[in-house]
């Protein structure tokens, strides 16, 4: 196969926790007055990192105050309601059985990343866990990627990213890495085919059926 390794972005890619989410910013915005987002909001507002989502479903100014607000929730209640999407455990095993290596490489912070990974018992199955607060960057910012290929001794050329968001497809494209797209979480298929994704997919399964090709 030609890629041998395999960059999984996280929410809505390889984990379903948008309830978690949406439950969590609900909590937040609601404590300081603020009416709580709908869950098509929530989605629509993810995937740039924390508290620029916050600033997109509260206002830049509210930022500080919901943050921790935010958090206290997150740390009580993240795990009660994350599931894999579907294929994800099959896929990890099967790339890692024909000797490719898989990473979670999202922004997603690294210590809720490496929490949930665990809940889930995906751990073993990838070779490294690349979050927000890991390094200095986030998707798509090229020195991301290139942190984590460093650490895992990739190179761009054998090297993919899947993930569900524009973000994802403009990290792969920022970096010089094949993508595939599935429409699982903030981005349809349309939508990513209109940023010019040209592999997109209905949901792990079928795209790890190229990926092992």
């Amino acid at each position: 196969m030609r890629h041998r390794l395999v960059l999984f972005d996280l929410d809505g890619t390889l984990i379903d926790h948008f309830d978690a989410i949406h439950r969590c910013h609900s909590f937040a915005m609601r404590r300081i007055g603020l009416p709580a987002p709908t869950m098509a909001q929530v989605r629509s507002a993810i995937g740039r990192g924390l508290e620029d989502a916050i600033a997109a479903l509260a206002g830049p100014e509210h930022v500080a105050r919901i943050l921790p607000l935010y958090l206290e929730h997150w740390r009580a209640t993240n795990l009660h309601d994350v599931r894999l999407m579907p294929g994800a455990r099959e896929l990890l095993g099967r790339l890692r059985a024909r000797g490719a290596r898989s990473a979670v490489f999202t922004n997603k912070r690294g210590d809720a990343s490496r929490a949930v990974c665990a809940h889930l018992g995906i751990t073993p199955l990838v070779g490294g866990i690349f979050g927000a607060g890991d390094t200095p960057w986030l998707k798509p910012q090229p020195e991301f990627a290139a942190h984590a290929l460093a650490a895992l001794g990739g190179t761009p050329d054998a090297t993919a990213l899947v993930g569900d968001s524009v973000y994802d497809l403009a990290a792969a494209r920022n970096a010089g890495l094949a993508f595939f797209g599935v429409a699982t979480g903030t981005h349809t298929a349309e939508e990513l085919r209109a940023h010019g994704a040209t592999r997109v997919y209905s949901g792990l399964s079928a795209a790890g059926a190229d990926l092992l090709a």
